[in-house]
């Protein structure tokens, strides 16, 4: 059976893990017959946002805790997980790739990212495992490979000022549409725009689906 591990970052659209995509991603590899190994960083969220209004709530919630709501309790810490024991990796989007596992959304090109994230992630590509990025993910990858000195192709679907980011970071970002996804087949890395392009459901589900189809071909 492929293992892979799911990267979590909260547990809502605007200061964590997109529900729609991490729910979706979790039902494919379900689907196909892979284990998910969901994994978040043990740390406090850049912010919380109530999802009502949109606005800051001013209370603090942690990372970890918060994603265990997505992944009905079966979580670890990121910093446990080694590369060794993963087939492959994929994070789902959400501000929280943007927010908690980097900070893209607040210093663009400019951008630093979790360490254990960053630690997992090389240490995946240094074994040659595949790793998918959906939504404003592979931002964080671009900065994550930025850091490594790897020139990385990856997508966001269309947005300009989240292209000129990756960009302003060394990658190239590479048009997409939102039922498609790019690989960049040197690093093996796959990225695909979900909620950044989708107006429902239905059209992020094609391209996540696709996403992790391509993802378990290429680990094997």
């Amino acid at each position: 059976m492929v293992r892979v591990g799911v990267v979590l970052s909260g547990c809502g659209v605007y200061d964590g893990t997109e529900i729609h995509e991490s729910v979706l991603t979790l039902l494919a590899l379900s689907r196909a017959g892979a284990e998910a190994i969901c994994m978040a960083p043990n740390i406090d969220q850049m912010h919380v946002i109530d999802h009502l209004t949109g606005d800051p709530s001013g209370e603090t919630r942690n990372v970890l805790t918060e994603s265990a709501r997505i992944a009905r309790g079966e979580i670890r810490d990121i910093a446990e997980v080694g590369a060794e024991e993963l087939d492959a990796l994929i994070f789902p989007g959400g501000f929280g790739a943007a927010k908690n596992l980097c900070n893209f959304a607040v210093a663009g090109s400019d951008a630093t990212v979790q360490p254990d994230v960053a630690r997992l992630a090389v240490a995946m590509m240094k074994a040659k495992k595949p790793i998918a990025a959906v939504c404003i993910a592979p931002a964080m990858l671009a900065a994550i490979c930025r850091d490594a000195g790897i020139a990385a192709s990856v997508t966001i679907g269309n947005d300009p000022d989240a292209a000129g980011g990756i960009e302003g970071m060394g990658a190239k970002h590479l048009a997409c549409p939102v039922d498609e996804f790019r690989v960049d087949e040197e690093h093996r890395l796959i990225t695909s725009p979900a909620y950044m392009l989708a107006g429902n459901i239905a059209e992020a589900a094609t391209g996540i689906e696709r996403t992790v189809a391509e993802l378990l071909r290429m680990a094997g």
